[in-house]
């Protein structure tokens, strides 16, 4: 905060004392700041400017900023490179919230799977799960691929470091008793890269976690004809049984072109978390924010047009609850 304070000593007989002058310096510097100075920022990480994690933030700081007259928080959001940067970028302070994948939340949490080398990072909060992310596998047409196994030896796109897409894919992968070599090419792309990369012919498919319906999804599907395969088998059904944030999931038939029938996979949940350094008042602005304005919230992106309340304050949360979230749902009867 700056002033001009102007001279009280000239020429000009003196109309103040230096004392009388000070403390009304002090008295103006202790007064109650204007509400647009005391604003508090908080950024949002979420992903690819494509996928629905970027949608989401978006979603959520449309609704922040809409009161921030009232509570004093700008959202601002950010694309990322996904759960696990996220995660990394909020335990360094850079982030205030970000949109994590269940099980990435559950390993950076318990420092396990990406997070064994840095250890526990018990600091971690939930603020509130979104909507479900199907694990799904994309393939050119041209490739002739019937099931996941089919594409042992072909140009796979297994998800950009950082991503929980990745870290999901290196987990089943490992499951499966595979290595990224089983692969003639295994590509890193970005979201936002890997559709026009399949119409392109550059790679034969994809896996990409991501709630439905998704335009990441629709675009190579109307454009070169992609396929959605079924990503099931003994693999798959042991780590639903072994790990908690995971379960089956179905992508119903027609709900991209030229994919007439139903696709069978397994999938985590989006979730939202943040720190336990971030104050609780903030916290509890944005959560307000979004559940007092949730039919708002649904109608911002497909993917969220099902989502219920008492759903949300449990479904993935793979970290403590934050006290700023637990002090708003509480008052709701949510908990």
């Amino acid at each position: 905060m700056s002033q001009t304070i102007k001279p009280i000593f000239g020429n000009k007989k003196k109309t103040l004392s230096l004392a009388a002058a000070c403390t009304a310096v002090a008295l103006a510097f202790a007064a109650p700041l204007p509400a647009a100075a005391q604003q508090k920022f908080v950024s949002i990480g979420t992903g690819g400017v494509t996928g629905v994690y970027y949608a989401a933030g978006g979603a959520i700081c449309r609704l922040v900023n809409k009161d921030r007259e009232t509570h004093g928080v700008r959202c601002s959001v950010e694309s990322t490179g996904g759960s696990v940067f996220n995660v990394n970028t909020i335990k360094a302070g850079e982030l205030d919230l970000g949109v994590v994948q269940s099980d990435v939340g559950f390993n950076a949490y318990n420092g396990k799977g990406q997070f064994k080398d840095a250890g526990e990072f018990k600091k971690l909060r939930s603020v509130f799960s979104v909507h479900p992310e199907p694990f799904t596998v994309v393939a050119r047409k041209e490739a002739n691929i019937k099931s996941f196994e089919d594409f042992k030896g072909k140009r796979f796109n297994v998800g950009n470091p950082g991503s929980g897409t990745r870290a999901s894919m290196e987990e089943l992968l490992a499951t499966m008793g595979w290595k990224l070599s089983d692969f003639s090419l295994a590509s890193e792309l970005r979201p936002d890269e890997h559709g026009s990369a399949l119409c392109d012919g550059k790679i034969d498919g994809f896996f990409y976690g991501v709630g439905h319906p998704s335009a990441n999804i629709q675009d190579p599907a109307t454009t070169c004809g992609a396929q959605l395969i079924s990503l099931t088998g003994p693999a798959v059904d042991e780590l639903v049984e072994k790990y908690p944030y995971y379960s089956k999931a179905t992508i119903p038939a027609g709900l991209y072109p030229n994919n007439d029938k139903e696709t069978q996979t397994y999938g985590v949940t989006a979730t939202f978390v943040t720190s336990a350094d971030v104050p609780d008042e903030t916290v509890y602005a944005v959560v307000k924010a979004v559940f007092d304005n949730l039919d708002d919230f649904k109608k911002l992106h497909p993917a969220f047009a099902h989502l219920k309340a008492e759903d949300m304050v449990k479904n993935g949360l793979s970290a403590p609850l934050h006290p700023g979230a637990e002090k708003y749902f509480k008052e709701k009867g949510l908990l």
